[in-house]
C-alpha cells in the first residue's frame, strides 16, 4: 500500500471520520472513499457500487472488477436501559459486533462492573444518563426494565432524538398500555410506531438468552437497512 495512503489512513482514524480503503487486487493500488470525495478517474465509473458497499457497511469485491473494498465505521452507539439478565446475554453476543455499549441503570445491584465487565456503566436514571450518554439519530435504544419509571422516560427522549432504532420489552398488553402513556404524554402515532414493541425478532424463543439473541438480530436488521 502507498505510503499517501497509509497517512491519510492514520489521519482518518485519529479524526474519527468513516471511510472505506478500495483496493484494486489486480494492480495492488488503493484508493480512498469517504461521502463527498471525488473518486480517481479510474474507479469513478463504479463510484454508485463503492457508495453502496459503504453504505451497507459490508466489506467484499465490488461486482465485475477487481476493487476490494474493506469499511471503517464508527462503532455504533447501542444505550441499553437496564441492567437485567436479558442484557448480559445481550452484550455478551455484541461483543464481537462493531457495537459501542452503553448500560444505564440506577440500580447499581444491577448494574456493576462484575455483571458487565466490557460495557459502559451509568448508575443514573435516565433523564440524569443523558447528559453524559446523549442521544442522537445514529443510537440505537433498547428498553428492558419493564418498570415505566424507567423504561418511559428513556423511550420518551429516544423518540424526540429520532433514534435509529428504539425497542422495548414487554407482552403485547404491556406495550398497548406504553403506547397510551406516550400518546397521553404528546407523542403521535406516527412516532409511537417507530418503536419495535415487543422487542425483538419473533422465533419462539421465550428465555433470556434466545430473547437476547432475537434482539441481536432485530437490531442489525435495522443497521443494514441504514
Amino acid at each position: 500500500m502507498q505510503l499517501k495512503i497509509l497517512k491519510e489512513i492514520i489521519s482518518l482514524k485519529n479524526s474519527k471520520k468513516e471511510f472505506s480503503v478500495i483496493t484494486n487486487l489486480k494492480t495492488g493500488k488503493s484508493y480512498i472513499f469517504f461521502i463527498d470525495k471525488i473518486l480517481d478517474e479510474d474507479i469513478k465509473s463504479l463510484e454508485d457500487q463503492i457508495k453502496q458497499s459503504y453504505l451497507s457497511r459490508r466489506d467484499g469485491m465490488i461486482k465485475g472488477s477487481d476493487l476490494f473494498v474493506k469499511n471503517y465505521h464508527r462503532p455504533i452507539r447501542v444505550v441499553v436501559v437496564g441492567a437485567v439478565h436479558i442484557a448480559q446475554f445481550f452484550v455478551e453476543y455484541a461483543r464481537h459486533l462493531n457495537l459501542d455499549i452503553h448500560i444505564i441503570d440506577p440500580r447499581g445491584y444491577f448494574a456493576s462492573d462484575k455483571r458487565f465487565p466490557t460495557a459502559n456503566i451509568i448508575n443514573l436514571w435516565p433523564q440524569e444518563a443523558f447528559q453524559h450518554c446523549p442521544l442522537d439519530e445514529n443510537t440505537a435504544l433498547i428498553a428492558l426494565t419493564h418498570d415505566p419509571k424507567i423504561d418511559d422516560p428513556a423511550i420518551q427522549e429516544g423518540l424526540k432524538q429520532k433514534c435509529f432504532y428504539i425497542g422495548a420489552l414487554g407482552s403485547k398488553k404491556t406495550h398497548e398500555n406504553r403506547c397510551k402513556r406516550l400518546a397521553e404524554n404528546g407523542f403521535n402515532e406516527s412516532q409511537i410506531q417507530k418503536i419495535f414493541g415487543p422487542i425483538g425478532i419473533k422465533f419462539g424463543g421465550r428465555s433470556a438468552p434466545e430473547i437476547a439473541l432475537s434482539i441481536i438480530f432485530q437490531l442489525m436488521t435495522e443497521i443494514y437497512k441504514q
